[in-house]
């Protein structure tokens, strides 16, 4: 979810459920180490329960950043070991990781001696034609004797050389029974499962299997999705809010941000999605997609848009 689940779009989305955790987006040790540490790590109180998603192969680097995470306030550390992107590759993190069990051991290690807050790991059930069950299980394994507990795996394997990142979202097949035998076969670790999941009948589904279930793309195209999350999933009584209610209720957090020097756009473009499926929902789009970058645009352009849907 690079550049995808920044702190505007997890305020919004905390907005819609109360309890899910949220991710953020990959964020690199070279940028909090010698970056705008602010500009990455900062992220709003209701946001919690909030976990970091570090990318990066140095121990000692993601030790440091571990222990910056936490100190900033965030409820897990998440490592990376999945993302098939070029620009991940060429600085030796993301899925290429899947290769060398033994570094991702010694990463996971370097964090868990710094921090106090769970160390997880995002990965794939395999890497160009390393992507035997076996050789799956012997990365878990070893991973899981340095200190790592939840392993959240996207269950398809990931082709560095020949598709893109976004071919590699689906081409690869995609096999939830893999996933689902991992549990069975390391059942006192949290196993988590993601890919191609967009219906919470579908984690209802999963949740027999496993422990925990990821929604990444859905989640942010289709938000509403998360709707009935915390009474479906979580056992929450009383009724959520509807989508007209979620706008009102982000107006402050914009017109905040907006104070602060925070372009509309860069909150706008993570809800484009709210609406799907309802009649109004392209002149929603429209007019934020055509509004937004224009200069003076306020909260009161989020309004007028939201004015156009019938929910």
């Amino acid at each position: 979810m690079l550049d995808w689940t920044d702190r505007y779009c997890r305020y919004f989305l905390r907005l819609i459920s109360s309890h899910v955790l949220l991710y953020t987006e990959m964020v690199t040790t070279g940028a909090i180490l010698h970056g705008n540490r602010a500009r990455f790590l900062d992220f709003d109180p209701s946001e919690h329960p909030v976990a970091l998603q570090l990318g990066g192969s140095e121990p000692e680097a993601l030790a440091e950043c571990a222990k910056l995470g936490e100190a900033w306030g965030y409820d897990e550390i998440n490592l990376n070991v999945g993302c098939p992107s070029d620009r991940v590759q060429s600085g030796r993190f993301g899925a290429c990781l899947m290769l060398t069990p033994e570094l991702v051991a010694d990463c996971v290690k370097a964090m868990r001696d710094q921090v106090v807050v769970d160390v997880t790991v995002k990965h794939r059930i395999g890497v160009d034609d390393q992507d035997s069950y076996q050789e799956l299980c012997d990365f878990v394994g070893r991973v899981s004797e340095a200190g790592c507990e939840t392993f959240i795996v996207h269950a398809r394997k990931a082709w560095l050389q020949g598709l893109s990142p976004k071919e590699n979202r689906e081409i690869p097949p995609l096999h939830y029974e893999t996933v689902h035998q991992l549990k069975q076969d390391f059942p006192a670790l949290e196993i988590i499962i993601n890919g191609g999941i967009t219906t919470l009948e579908q984690v209802e589904q999963n949740l027999k299997q496993v422990d925990g279930v990821m929604i990444g793309r859905e989640a942010y195209n289709n938000p509403w999705i998360l709707s009935q999350a915390d009474s479906l999933i979580y056992g929450s009584e009383g009724n959520p809010s509807s989508r007209h209610q979620i706008i009102e209720s982000m107006i402050p957090y914009i017109d905040q941000e907006l104070s602060a020097g925070t372009p509309i756009n860069r909150i706008t473009r993570h809800i484009l999605g709210l609406f799907q499926g309802l009649p109004g929902a392209k002149k929603w789009r429209r007019m934020l997609s055509e509004e937004a970058h224009k200069a003076g645009a306020d909260s009161s352009l989020i309004l007028r848009a939201a004015a156009q849907v019938i929910e």
